[in-house]
């Protein structure tokens, strides 16, 4: 006789639960998905859900760097982690071109942002320290910090003042080690962090301080080095991390800093440690893309003159934004079945916009986030515009 199988019902529970909440998500088949117009069961979408912010995904030289790496004789896969077998000239080339580019001594290149936020957070902290982070930071942060067992205050969304109050908190229980981690970009606001104001406090009060750049290098500041360079800060920042899967269009994650604490990684961080090393194509294209990256003023400012077209635009349509200063624009519409009923007229009238909800998002802060790239025709984002203003009043969430 075949036990009583509990986790089959409880999963079937679980999954009618989130149904009712209408909190359930559905893989999609797309193809062409690096370009503008992607195509969904036959029919055309504007692509208004990529993070491939500068259009590179699709660029013919990263698939031409991709073929001569395979004329190279370069695997299709990394033979192990890097620490077993080591790694192709080309990786240690990339770091040092990475160093070079982010004005630092040393970079790490990881198997993605995820991974590298897992591997700095739980390396650098342990119980009886603290981390200090903004409420609103990516998962992979969130998970870093528990996994690492320190101390966690998470402080208001840009909230200096409360962070100050964390940080006194701290000090008068005599922790000594201390990280304050925050995202440049936030990725479902699309607003930035007041880096300047947290330096401060992290000289202040004798802290490190981690800034994940995943959404702004490629996209701010001059040859798309992030906001902290932009700000004039990076020297004070102790370690930061960006990804090659937004603005490079790659794959990947890079972590820089001074060069022991780069060392310290390779020796503590279990995320670099025990994964298999990036493959070897990619390598190039990512060598490739950071070329393109440098080169990318103008794509940057076309990108921004879109973005602001596009917030603006909006904003006079009467729909409810965020503070965002970046290509992800969010529209906050609160409920998640009218953020579904959205995100599925939108489809049906030609955009791909993804609907945002709990738990990536605040319960009753769910949202539509449109995200552009240098490579959307202008005629295109004025007609997209059109749709979600005609939708928004469809959906009665303007008037």
């Amino acid at each position: 006789m075949r036990a009583v199988n509990h986790w089959d019902h409880w999963i079937e529970e679980e999954l009618g639960r989130m149904a009712e909440q209408d909190l359930t998500r559905e893989l999609r088949v797309v193809t062409e998905s690096a370009q503008p117009v992607c195509l969904h069961e036959g029919k055309s979408l504007l692509n208004l859900s990529s993070n491939n912010y500068l259009g590179l995904a699709g660029h013919p030289q990263l698939a031409d760097a991709i073929r001569q790496a395979i004329e190279r004789g370069a695997g299709a896969g990394a033979p192990s982690s890097r620490l077993i077998v080591g790694h192709e000239e080309e990786t240690a080339r990339l770091e040092s071109e990475l160093a070079n580019w982010q004005e630092s001594e040393a970079t790490l290149v990881f198997g993605n942002g995820y991974m590298a936020n897992l591997g700095v957070l739980s390396s650098l902290l342990g119980r009886g320290d603290a981390v200090f982070s903004d409420r609103f930071n990516h998962a992979s942060i969130v998970d870093g910090i528990r996994l690492s067992g320190a101390t966690h205050y998470r402080y208001r969304h840009r909230d200096v003042d409360h962070l100050e109050t964390h940080l006194k908190k701290a000090d008068q229980k005599g922790i000594g080690r201390k990280v304050i981690v925050t995202d440049a970009v936030f990725s479902m606001d699309g607003d930035l962090a007041p880096l300047q104001e947290i330096v401060y406090l992290k000289e202040r009060y004798g802290a490190a301080l981690f800034v994940d750049e995943a959404h702004s290098v490629g996209v701010i500041g001059a040859q798309g080095r992030g906001l902290a360079h932009e700000l004039g800060i990076a020297e004070q920042v102790d370690l930061h991390m960006g990804t090659f899967s937004k603005a490079f269009g790659v794959y990947g994650a890079y972590v820089a800093g001074r060069r022991e604490w780069i060392r310290y990684l390779i020796h503590t961080a279990r995320s670099f440690i025990y994964t298999t090393a990036l493959s070897p194509v990619i390598i190039s294209a990512i060598r490739r893309s950071l070329q393109l990256v440098q080169q990318g003023d103008l794509l940057r400012q076309d990108l921004a003159r879109k973005c602001l077209y596009f917030r603006e635009e909006l904003s006079q349509c009467g729909f409810r934004l965020t503070h965002s200063m970046t290509p992800i624009i969010p529209i906050v519409l609160g409920e998640s079945s009218t953020t579904l009923q959205f995100s599925r007229r939108l489809v049906e009238c030609g955009i791909l916009a993804v609907a945002i909800r709990p738990p990536t998002v605040l319960r009753g802060e769910a949202r539509v986030r449109f995200s552009l790239m240098a490579s959307h025709r202008d005629g295109d984002v004025q007609e997209a515009i059109r749709k979600i203003g005609q939708i928004g009043h469809e959906c009665k969430v303007i008037t």
